[in-house]
């Protein structure tokens, strides 16, 4: 006899038990009733439950993957600027009437709230119907 053929008495594992009923034909220890009282039951995870309750990305609730215009107005231009000045969106960063985002600068369209009494050059921003009448009036120019 050897070391390698050694073998211990009781094994450290205790003898697996299937339920295979019970006395005077009860539950096999399984409870009563109920999903998991049922041969091959499978839980469905808590987690899963939830992800389906998520909303897909679809529909009118969703944010556009697209960059939408950022929305000056005429009053704001009014304010911010002078005579003659030069308005781009670059200038509008400078002057803080608009936010970069991350580190672009953003698309700007200028819209026709407000009164203009100053003739401004625009550059490089989309400019609505009703603001490019306003600023032509004055005597503005509009380069896109």
């Amino acid at each position: 006899m050897q070391i390698h053929n050694l073998k211990r008495n009781k094994s450290l594992r205790a003898k697996r038990y299937v339920g295979r009923g019970g006395k005077r034909g009860t539950t096999a220890g399984r409870g009563t009733k109920g999903q998991k009282a049922r041969a091959g039951h499978k839980i469905r995870p808590e987690i899963r439950d939830i992800i389906k309750k998520l909303p897909k990305r679809r529909g009118y609730r969703f944010g556009s993957i697209y960059d939408k215009d950022i929305p000056v107005n005429l009053f704001d231009l009014e304010k911010a600027f002078d005579s003659n000045d030069t308005v781009s969106p670059e200038i509008l960063v400078e002057k803080k009437l608009v936010r970069k985002k991350g580190k672009n600068i953003p698309l700007i369209k200028i819209l026709g709230t407000g009164v203009l009494t100053k003739k401004l050059t625009i550059i490089g921003c989309k400019v609505s119907l009703a603001a490019k009448e306003k600023i032509a009036k004055v005597g503005g120019i509009i380069q896109e």
